[in-house]
């Protein structure tokens, strides 16, 4: 089953239960996925489905951290639950762990000796953590081992 078939069957499960939280961020998601495929007039496949879910995953987590420091608990509270409602439609997440063993690897692949290698790495890293890992973490783990 498509990531696009999941989002509908849990949209409707959403409503038969009335969960009107649940299915405001699951209609939100469907929504930029329908203007995506109307502006590029494709059918996104479920790598496609995840880059437009990880971009409204990190649209809540850019407000949750201005929330947080605005003291605005209300909106703090909404924001984490939206959040969680979205996890479960990206691939599980690397850990740091893992993703410095990949940049250890990409770097020595690559053969990266300093800082202005840089692009090289980060060229051949994105695809592999695309979606299963914050860019700006792996952007701070390969300025940490390149630096």
């Amino acid at each position: 089953m498509s990531i696009k078939d999941t989002l509908m069957a849990d949209m409707k499960t959403a409503m038969k239960a009335k969960q009107a939280d649940r299915l405001t961020v699951i209609r939100s998601i469907r929504s930029a996925i329908r203007q995506i495929e109307i502006d590029k007039k494709v059918d996104l496949d479920d790598a496609g489905v995840i880059s437009i879910i990880s971009k409204e995953l990190k649209m809540r987590q850019d407000s949750l951290a201005e929330f947080k420091k605005a003291d605005r608990d209300d909106l703090v509270q909404k924001t984490e639950q939206e959040i969680a409602t979205i996890m479960p439609y990206l691939p599980e997440q690397m850990s740091e762990a893992d993703v410095r063993e990949l940049v250890k690897d990409t770097i020595e692949k690559v053969g990266a000796a300093d800082a202005k290698d840089m692009g090289k790495v980060m060229k051949e890293l994105m695809p592999k953590t695309k979606g299963k890992a914050d860019g700006k973490l792996v952007n701070s783990v390969v300025k940490e081992l390149l630096g």
